[in-house]
């Protein structure tokens, strides 16, 4: 919030406390079939994925929404991209056609490969290597090193669609957030060297409690979400055994994003009625709720937010709350 004057800043944080906001839909896309769009965002753009393509949106700097028609796109996908990452001026993106496509932001450049047998379900770039996670029931490490770019340097056999990956801050380990159907465990960390187990959280998972998104906070510290309607929040140095905290989604909806802003607020995305909600890591209710979808129901599929700004992709919208105002 740096630039931000402090009678401002105060403003801004009792706006997001007590949820008043201006909402916008701030874009529309038509389409025969659903999209399951997915975004980052980075100082002054919005990068979202629709279809086959990711699209970069300038923000308005007088923060009234963005600006409707893509500064860029970045294509190379045969089917949707089904999550992406933006990392040092790089987006790494993982589509239906079961590749994974490298840009370079301010360039030309760009590489595909053919990553995994189906989709590519979702992806991590730090370090110079990237994870990936499949339906096909394995995540891969690959390497970006100069004359190594897409070498597979090791394939985990999870035995569950992959749903979401995280490297670890460390870049020592990254965590999979599986289906929970195949195997017992939906959250396993592994060696990003080895590729071996390192370690498994949490125990006594129903069948089906996939999870969905997962976010590294610190290198120890992890919040989770998923089927099973809870958010959780690891702290692997206390226990891998028991999460420290968790809260529970109040309509019994699956989770399908998270974020957090490192310190006290966690923003989450349900399954039904683009239902944002805002919490307050030390409350166990919600802090607010915002419905951004009727009368049809859309999931919230993506979220992301600034210090004044939050964003939420939902099946055909993407829907901006500004705490301005």
């Amino acid at each position: 919030a740096a630039g931000i004057p402090v009678k401002e800043r105060v403003k801004v944080s009792q706006n997001w406390r007590h949820g008043r906001c201006r909402r916008e839909t701030v874009l529309k896309w038509k389409c025969k079939q659903v999209l399951m769009p997915w975004m980052e965002l980075d100082g002054e753009y919005l990068y979202l994925s629709q279809a086959e393509n990711i699209q970069a949106y300038r923000l308005c700097p007088d923060s009234r929404g963005l600006q409707r028609h893509p500064q860029a796109i970045f294509s190379g996908h045969q089917e949707d991209v089904c999550r992406f990452v933006l990392v040092n001026s790089h987006i790494v993106s993982g589509g239906g056609d079961g590749n994974i496509v490298l840009h370079k932001i301010h360039g030309s450049y760009s590489v595909k490969f053919s990553a995994h047998e189906q989709e590519v379900n979702c992806v991590d770039f730090q370090g110079g290597l990237i994870v990936s996670g499949s339906r096909d029931r394995t995540a891969k490490v690959w390497s970006l090193s100069a004359g190594r770019v897409g070498q597979c340097l090791h394939t985990v056999q999870t035995e569950d669609r992959v749903w979401s990956i995280a490297i670890s801050p460390l870049l020592s380990s990254f965590v999979t957030g599986t289906a929970c159907c195949g195997h017992t465990s939906p959250l396993r960390i592994w060696d990003l060297e080895s590729g071996q187990l390192l370690t498994c959280l949490g125990t006594d998972f129903h069948r089906g409690a996939g999870v969905l998104d997962v976010f590294y906070e610190t290198p120890s510290l992890l919040l989770s979400c998923g089927y099973d309607t809870y958010i959780r929040y690891w702290d692997i140095r206390t226990s891998t055994r028991k999460c420290v905290q968790e809260w529970e989604e109040p309509h019994d909806s699956a989770l399908y994003c998270i974020r957090s802003d490192k310190n006290h607020m966690i923003a989450s995305g349900s399954s039904y009625y683009g239902v944002v909600r805002l919490w307050d890591k030390r409350q166990t209710r919600c802090l607010q709720s915002f419905h951004l979808s009727s009368p049809t129901s859309s999931p919230v599929y993506c979220l992301r937010f600034s210090t004044t700004h939050l964003y939420a992709a939902l099946a055909s919208a993407l829907h901006v709350l500004d705490f301005t105002a």
